[in-house]
């Protein structure tokens, strides 16, 4: 089909267009761009500076307009182009023209320039002073009359999800379509609620079950499953950014039991905690009281879901601390605003919220309860275990002091034996090093430690003399031709300079003791001093033969109190300690600091808070009935994880510029239902699993597609992919390669014989694995509502070539093979394995006759194995109806 040309063209402007619609693309440029317009270019570029005659360059940066136009040296932006433009440019200082004059800014901004212009430059500005007369949000009166911020209304009588959906269609016009199959309904629930498809015995069984309440029965028994939490974790894991370490490695140590929280989420779910304890536990479950007498489950399960705060953002901090810190608090007001409360509160930060009722007050009002906590672990033991562990390891750490003493002893007393052979250790590394002898060779011709006369060999190389210490400089100063007696002399004379030192107990480099004498750090104590032994060292060569039976024993007796020491108890990575407060930074700069912020909730949410108002009254705040936000934001969330569109089609925005809801009664009636059912999720699932709207047919209708093709009004079921991890958890199932463990440490996804779920699989927000990465994973440096889709050619090639794919298609191939008797009874039950229904006849037909064809002799897979690769890499795999 011939693709004409007003389409192509049009097709190429959508991206702009689009961008400058998209709520979360404006929302970028609110906070990282507009922000750096106003600090450091519209001085001289915007049409208040040209009305001064102060304009530069001929470019306006104060609308679109302005710099789509350009300046004197062509376009400042082109959208969706980082390449070409002249504001990217410059604030990189590529080339002539380098802005602001006044220094290079952080690489950060460019990068965050560089997205931008890829988003296709989104800009809401569109009048005449964009910049310097800037956007004006509500008002906290008009905040507290928007929509969202209004109490959820309940629905007068009895209601359904399905009462709701009907009178929008019938308002609509659009006529619903039947039912999906049995067949379609068990792999859609199974799928949405395990992430895994359903057995070949479990489809049957619900095919085959006349009970009018089967498919009750079905959603009863998934809820049920430990699998349901693995499932459901992984959605709010999207929400928390749950990574194990940091971009900015530096310094950073990785977080080694961030699984913990992960499991806590898995748990959290399984057991349906009502979601305002998720919430609490979340946010301050550090400063809920405990008691001396608590399990370890039990700190488990109020320490360990601190990981959403104490899994976030961490960056060196040696230089712009304050900087850094201040990012480490948006990371937190971030996530918090917009996981909870569905509100973009960071956009504050540098100005007044330019669309929502949230003054730049509040955001430091929130960031304040973080400023000064720390990051920090707790451990999940009791106290008699922590007694029991401490008291063991004291016992560990006082035997190898011991061992370590013997050998520090005996380095040291070789030290001071080889401190009175000074001078002849420097005479014969004299001549090994005019070529005269070997270090061996010298040191038995002398009677000396070959260990130390290598050391003074390489110490007293010529290249070192520059650094050498002062009792050295003579010695250094010799000529090539010295005579031997002034060559004696100057050994002599270090000799009894280095024999008016004490001699310090030997230290491994990293264990060298501040404030030691220089000297004696230079000559005793560096890895390259003359005189410096190791413990190891020390063992190796200066242990006495009548001390060896006695280290021996003593080692003994060391791994014996490591063998009775019990496992180090697990650590919570946890958010710690009260928030002191903050001031206002003008303009988000930790240099200009306004007024008193003091801390607490949102204005707009809330009365004047309590005088020292703390995380705990924070979690309060949210995680309350009087919260108009709290329930219908989850309530949407989990609207979208079911359906793939939320009721309010933003979910991590519920303000002026995110989406309006599609059905405002149904929302309401199931986020005033949620709180009313003790904040259940799986109460929630089976309103809406229950509905006949969730089990609808994924059918198109003419009629209906010409008014709501994206079924916004749910009409339809709605054909999905599934995401990286139901994919690769269904390969391996279908596989019989599937270990089904649950919980425990991250396994690597390199490795192509992994058969864990992968939700168990690192999460790097350094370097996210490649696979991951290429099937959409979200960026773990912040929240994520919602996946995106992309379709690329290097998907289908690792369908095709990948290890971890063969392994499987070899794996099916062998489970399928005991199967049947026949190639014809095997095909049905690979197509009821990988796709939970018999194959057509064109599709058994097809599969025997590739069955039948020979291999040749550069096949590296059997016919079976060609087939069930075929199979597993089909759209029917990764798509759910």
């Amino acid at each position: 089909m011939r693709f004409p040309l007003v389409v192509a063209l049009a097709a190429l402007a959508a991206p702009a267009a689009r961008a400058a619609d998209d709520p979360k693309a404006v929302e970028f440029f609110e906070t990282k761009i507009r922000p750096v317009l106003v600090e450091h270019c519209v001085k001289c570029h915007s049409a208040d500076a040209e009305s001064k005659n102060k304009l530069r360059g001929g470019l306006k940066l104060d609308t679109r307009a302005h710099w789509e136009k350009g300046g004197d040296t062509g376009p400042a932006v082109v959208p969706g182009d980082p390449s070409k433009g002249t504001l990217l440019k410059s604030l990189r200082y590529d080339g002539d023209v380098q802005m602001p004059p006044s220094g290079k800014l952080a690489a950060a901004v460019a990068a965050d320039f560089e997205r931008w212009i890829k988003m296709g430059a989104p800009d809401p500005r569109t009048g005449t002073a964009g910049v310097a007369k800037a956007l004006k949000g509500l008002s906290l009166d008009e905040g507290r009359a928007f929509w969202s911020i209004q109490p959820p209304k309940a629905s007068a009588g009895e209601r359904t999800v399905d009462s709701f959906i009907a009178a929008k269609l019938a308002e609509k016009k659009l006529t619903p379509v039947g039912s999906a199959d049995r067949r379609t309904l068990i792999r859609r629930a199974t799928f949405d609620l395990h992430g895994l498809p359903p057995t070949p015995e479990e489809v049957e069984a619900f095919v085959s079950d006349a009970d009018p309440k089967a498919f009750e029965k079905l959603i009863d028994r998934l809820l049920a499953s430990p699998r349901y939490g693995e499932r459901w974790a992984r959605h709010w894991l999207d929400v928390a950014r749950y990574a194990e370490d940091q971009a900015h490695t530096f310094a950073v140590t990785p977080k080694r039991n961030a699984y913990l929280y992960r499991d806590w989420v898995v748990r959290a779910f399984n057991a349906d905690m009502p979601f305002d304890r998720f919430v609490t536990l979340q946010l301050a479950g550090d400063l809920l009281p405990g008691n001396a007498n608590e399990s370890a489950d039990e700190l488990f399960t109020r320490l360990a879901g601190m990981g959403f705060l104490g899994l976030g953002a961490e960056y060196y901090k040696n230089t712009a601390r304050e900087q850094a810190i201040a990012e480490e608090l948006d990371d937190r007001v971030d996530v918090v605003s917009r996981a909870f409360l569905g509100l973009t509160v960071s956009c504050a930060r540098c100005h007044d919220h330019k669309f929502d009722p949230i003054p730049t007050r509040d955001y430091y009002s929130l960031a304040g309860l973080f400023y000064g906590t720390n990051l920090s672990d707790a451990p999940l033991a009791t106290q008699a275990e922590l007694k029991t562990y401490n008291e063991a390891q004291g016992r560990v750490k006082q035997q190898e002091a011991a061992i370590t003493g013997v050998l520090t002893a005996a380095g040291k007393a070789a030290a001071t034996k080889a401190v009175a052979r000074t001078a002849d250790y420097l005479v014969a590394a004299r001549d090994v090093q005019a070529g005269k002898a070997k270090v061996n060779t010298a040191a038995k011709a002398n009677e000396l430690e070959p260990y130390f006369l290598d050391r003074w060999v390489k110490f007293t190389d010529p290249a070192n003399a520059s650094k050498a210490p002062a009792i050295t400089k003579d010695w250094f100063a010799l000529k090539a031709d010295a005579k031997a007696d002034a060559v004696k002399a100057a050994a002599a004379a270090v000799q009894a300079k280095l024999a008016a030192l004490e001699v310090p107990d030997p230290l491994p480099p990293k264990g060298k003791a501040k404030g030691a004498d220089p000297l004696a750090k230079a000559m005793f104590l560096d890895a390259n001093a003359p005189l410096f032994v190791t413990p190891e060292n020390a063992e190796k060569l200066f242990v006495s033969a009548d001390q060896k039976p006695k280290l021996a024993s003593m080692r003994t007796e060391l791994d014996a109190r490591k063998k009775a020491s019990p496992p180090a108890p697990l650590q919570a990575h946890i958010l710690s300690g009260a928030g002191s407060g903050m001031k206002v930074y003008i303009r988000g700069n930790p240099a200009t600091k306004g007024e008193d912020a003091p801390k607490g909730f949102l204005q707009v949410l809330a009365a004047a808070p309590a005088k020292d108002f703390s995380r705990l009254d924070l979690a309060k705040s949210i995680a309350t009935p009087d919260n108009p936000l709290t329930a219908r934001v989850f309530v949407n969330r989990v609207w979208a994880w079911h359906f793939g569109r939320g009721l309010v089609d933003t979910p991590s925005n519920f303000g002026v510029q995110g989406g309006r809801p599609s059905h405002p009664e149904l929302l309401d009636w199931l986020a005033v239902g949620f709180v009313q059912n003790g904040w259940s999720t799986k109460w929630l699932h089976r309103q809406i699993m229950l509905s006949a709207t969730y089990q609808r047919a994924a059918e198109p209708q003419a009629g209906n597609t010409t008014i709501d093709a994206a079924n916004v009004f749910l009409w339809r079921g709605s054909r999905r992919r599934l995401d990286v991890e139901a994919w690769r958890d269904s390969l391996l199932a279908v596989s019989g390669n599937l270990d089904d463990k649950l919980g425990g440490p991250t396994f690597d996804l390199h490795d192509a014989n992994a058969r864990r779920r992968t939700l168990y699989a690192k999460v790097s927000r350094h370097e996210l694995d490649g696979l991951l990465r290429l099937f959409d994973f979200p960026d773990a440096n912040v929240t994520a509502d919602r996946r995106t889709v992309t379709t690329v050619p290097q998907q289908q090639l690792f369908a095709l070539n990948s290890e971890f794919m063969v392994n499987q298609a070899r794996a099916f191939a062998a489970r399928v093979e005991k199967l049947g008797p026949t190639d014809e009874a095997r095909v049905d039950a690979a197509y009821r394995l990988a796709f939970n229904r018999p194959p057509a006849s064109e599709e058994a037909a097809l599969g025997l006759a590739f069955l039948r064809q020979p291999t040749t002799p550069d096949d590296r897979l059997t016919r079976w194995q060609q087939y069930a690769q075929a199979l597993l890499a089909s759209n029917e795999m990764m798509y759910v109806d």
